[in-house]
């Protein structure tokens, strides 16, 4: 009993393991892009590591907003063209209205003083969020490194890395 006391006394609590979150943004519309930072940045600042993997339309939100049409071959190229991408050019996903759905929500945001989508990304990333790229779309639609904002981590990854992360987390999101 002794021992048993003194093993206890001498046993060093282990450190808290560090939280994690994981989303999966799979929709490309402005108002799903925004649930899904404003999700990503209050973990942040809650202390949660949070890794945000974009996949299918999800990319579009972390293209380059000046990107240009650049893929090889024609059906890539028609994609490309049909679908630019660019958090400035996203779209509401109910209520778009031509685009002046769009435009009422991000003028009712700044009369609110609250922060862009722009302004959400670039918060996130100052507070630890990581951004990566699914591999397998950007070789479906022909995107590479170059084609997304600073913010987004250099190396494109795959579901088996999504996939690790989503194990190690007590939360996984999945944006649609």
């Amino acid at each position: 009993m002794a021992e048993e006391q003194q093993t206890k006394a001498e046993a060093k609590p282990e450190a808290e393991e560090k939280k994690k979150l994981t989303i999966v943004v799979f929709a490309g519309e402005l108002d799903k892009a925004l649930a899904a930072f404003m999700i990503a940045a209050t973990a942040a600042s809650m202390g949660i590591a949070v890794t945000m993997f974009f996949t299918f339309w999800g990319l579009n939100i972390i293209k380059k907003n000046d990107s240009k049409v650049k893929n090889k071959g024609f059906m890539r190229k028609m994609f490309g063209w049909l679908n630019k991408g660019g958090s400035k050019r996203l779209k509401l996903s109910k209520f778009n209205m031509m685009g002046m759905g769009t435009g009422m929500i991000k003028k009712m945001m700044r009369g609110m003083k609250l922060p862009s989508l722009e302004d959400l990304m670039t918060m996130s990333h100052q507070m630890g969020v990581k951004m990566h790229a699914c591999s397998t779309t950007c070789g479906l639609m022909g995107l590479a490194e170059g084609d997304f904002i600073d913010e987004v981590e250099p190396e494109i990854v795959g579901a088996a890395f999504f996939l690790g992360e989503a194990v190690e987390s007590k939360s996984t999101l999945f944006i649609s």
